[in-house]
């Protein structure tokens, strides 16, 4: 059985292929109007969405199947203080495949370890986002043709931003890539991301608090909101939630054939008089991970012909006394849940949390 946790599950070939299916779903919905009659997606949403519980549940019908689930924590068993092991156990009786969003890290982790079915993370928590991925690539590669090449800035709140989190982990496979990060100093993006992916690379970046400054030089301008929901502090929410707006005049000084791209939902970070500029992408973005999601369905229900290979398993191991001290991970709140590590360096003691990915040392 096959899940979708993070976007690096899959290959670039594979990545290949549910675009090349996407764009195939856009020319030719009626081919593929039928290929999950009888199947059901089992929507658990245990925190709000509008653009991901809606995308998914437009693609299952679209390709014949049905629907079943939930939109909010408070209208499920979790509400009686259900775990995310006892839901999808049973869930697992009633659907074919689950896609999930929860507000703590590594709850689709534990959500796969414990389905019968297939699990897509539709986001966990600050942690990843993988199919708002699968849609922000279908969207590079419609308006530059490659993923090579690319400068791509990254603004707003880098922190918790679990989108740009994913999509720095898919683009640092492609050649030719530099990121530069805009945030403000409290919201930069996590160093564990950087010392794994971009130094081990050699992938080129750079950090910045100024977007004007930035613009001229980049392909693709993915901003983000400063998500009132991430902070533990409201106080610092407020002082850093208007860090970042982009205006037409900030977009005169950027290239003529620049993508702007959000995950949305939009607050006050994109001024709605960018919105009839041609660069703005983030609508159609949304549309784009609809035929994404169509895709990614077929392929874990195993409809679209493609042989799947085994994927190697991470070795992990469970260290007495050593406690994951991220407050956000699942691992604080799932019952009985044995904390789990993989290892950075083993030799010095460092490794980091299974389902969130925050190091600890021995």
């Amino acid at each position: 059985m096959r899940n979708l946790l993070d976007i690096m599950d899959l290959s670039e070939e594979e990545l290949y292929g549910l675009i090349n299916t996407a764009l195939d779903i856009s020319k030719d919905p009626d081919k593929y109007a039928e290929l999950c009659k009888r199947k059901k997606l089992a929507t658990l949403f245990f925190e709000p969405s509008t653009r991901t519980r809606l995308s998914f549940e437009a693609a299952m019908y679209e390709l014949g199947g049905n629907v079943i689930g939930f939109s909010e924590a408070s209208s499920s068993s979790v509400s009686k203080g259900e775990s995310v092991a006892d839901t999808v156990k049973v869930i697992s009786n009633y659907a074919d495949i689950i896609a999930m969003r929860h507000p703590k890290d590594g709850a689709a982790l534990v959500a796969a370890r414990n389905a019968r079915i297939p699990v897509i993370n539709a986001g966990d928590g600050g942690h990843h986002h993988p199919t708002q991925t699968l849609a922000d690539l279908l969207t590079i590669y419609k308006e530059k043709g490659s993923f090579e090449d690319l400068t791509i800035g990254m603004c707003g709140d880098l922190k918790y931003g679990r989108t740009v989190h994913s999509l720095v982990y898919a683009m640092s496979r492609y050649k030719g890539v530099k990121f530069i990060f805009i945030s403000p100093e409290e919201l930069r993006f996590p160093r564990y991301i950087i010392d794994d992916v971009l130094d081990k690379k050699g992938i080129p970046y750079s950090e910045t608090k100024d977007l004007e400054e930035a613009i001229p030089k980049l392909d693709i301008l993915y901003m983000t909101r400063i998500q009132r929901e991430r902070f533990e502090d409201l106080d610092e929410y407020e002082r850093l939630k208007d860090s970042y707006v982009l205006t037409p005049e900030k977009m005169v000084s950027a290239k003529n054939d620049m993508a702007v791209l959000h995950p949305l939902p939009r607050v006050n970070e994109i001024s709605v008089a960018v919105d009839d500029d041609p660069r703005a992408k983030y609508f159609e973005q949304t549309l784009n991970g609809k035929y994404m999601r169509m895709a990614l369905i077929l392929k874990l229900l195993g409809l679209d012909s493609k042989k799947e290979e085994a994927k190697e398993s991470v070795k992990t191991f469970f260290i007495d006394g050593l406690k994951c001290p991220n407050n956000r991970c699942i691992s604080k709140t799932e019952q009985e849940l044995k904390q789990e590590f993989y290892a950075v360096d083993e030799s010095k003691g460092i490794y980091r949390c299974i389902y969130c990915d925050t190091e600890v040392r021995k």
